[in-house]
């Protein structure tokens, strides 16, 4: 089983590296195709302003979904079977994977789903409420996270990574379908993330959601297999999920003693966020334990990890979602 596990990983990395490489791809095959039907339009007759307007928003659609198509279903396959050799469909090999001997992660699946259900309807009804401030709906994101991640990375390690890869892909098309308002979701996505924005999205990109991912994704990823300190694929879960979000909540509701005078980070909220995650890692160490995990690391230098990384995210600024998780990591590992 050991040997399979490791096997899926192995695929499942070659899989969305070229799933990934061809969503990169698809905004010049998109906008190659796209210009390529401006040019046969313009030989066409004229129509009215009106006509070609809405002409031009569906023609534009439907070329992104078909540039989509040709995404997934040729470019990722052939890029697959060149570098990995593998001849059958990579989403049939996805498939098959989540649905042989697999009761758990078929579970698993419907519990993501029916927090993510939960979640939206929940955060689009938060956010047309204008007395919530826009930092605490940010930081819901966070404790969502905890809720999807947490019982993947203890009973289901490797389908995480997989599903981490699906998530980061969803996000780029999602976000591809938003910037260039791709009929009939571009919109409406639109203003459902433009409610949980702040200064660090540009005003054409929406960046927090793919931080978040990967500040929860790549200390997992860079453990698979190979970590013998098994709260280290934890590291962006508890320092974003448990830490960030409790130092900001705290630090918003109870924070009087500031670190600096032009800063908006609180020593109270610093307090409560190494609290939260030393808790959380008591309440791990004895989940893991029952799983089969033995703890190598002494709490001493697991208080100091926490302690140095929250300290810094005090500090922080900029991209503290995907910088903050790959230095506890580090601190983790030493």
């Amino acid at each position: 089983m050991v040997w399979l596990e490791l096997y899926s990983i192995y695929i499942s990395n070659f899989f969305w590296q070229g799933v990934l490489l061809g969503l990169f791809l698809l905004p010049l095959l998109y906008k190659s195709s796209l210009q390529v039907w401006v040019y046969c339009r313009t030989l066409g007759k004229q129509r009215t302003q009106a006509i070609e307007k809405r002409a031009e928003k569906g023609t534009g659609s439907a070329v992104f979904y078909v540039s989509l198509l040709v995404v997934l279903l040729f470019l990722v396959p052939s890029w697959t079977r060149l570098v990995q050799g593998l001849e059958v469909h990579p989403f049939v090999w996805v498939l098959n994977y989540m649905f042989t001997n697999s009761d758990e992660r078929l579970l698993l699946c419907a519990y993501w789903i029916f927090v993510i259900c939960v979640s939206i309807r929940r955060f689009y009804s938060i956010s047309k409420q204008s007395k919530t401030e826009r930092i605490l709906l940010r930081k819901y994101y966070h404790l969502v996270a905890v809720l999807i991640f947490s019982p993947a990375v203890i009973f289901q390690p490797a389908f995480l990574d997989l599903a981490f890869g699906a998530a980061f892909a969803l996000f780029l098309i999602l976000e591809m379908i938003r910037v260039w308002e791709v009929y009939p979701l571009g919109h409406t996505i639109h203003q459902f993330m433009n409610a949980f924005t702040d200064h660090r999205d540009s005003e054409i990109l929406i960046i927090s959601h793919f931080s978040l991912l990967l500040g929860c994704a790549l200390p997992k990823w860079m453990s698979s297999g190979f970590n013998d300190r098994p709260l280290a694929p934890f590291a962006g879960i508890l320092s974003l999920g448990i830490g960030d979000t409790m130092a900001s909540m705290i630090g918003y509701k109870y924070g009087v003693l500031r670190w600096s005078k032009t800063g908006k980070k609180t020593i109270e909220g610093t307090a409560a966020g190494i609290t939260s995650v030393l808790a959380a890692c008591s309440i791990l160490v004895t989940l893991l334990a029952s799983s089969g995990y033995i703890l190598s690391q002494h709490w001493l230098s697991l208080s100091v990890a926490v302690t140095l990384s929250l300290l810094l995210e005090a500090y922080t600024t900029q991209l503290d979602n995907a910088f903050i998780p790959l230095v506890f990591y580090s601190l983790l590992c030493l």
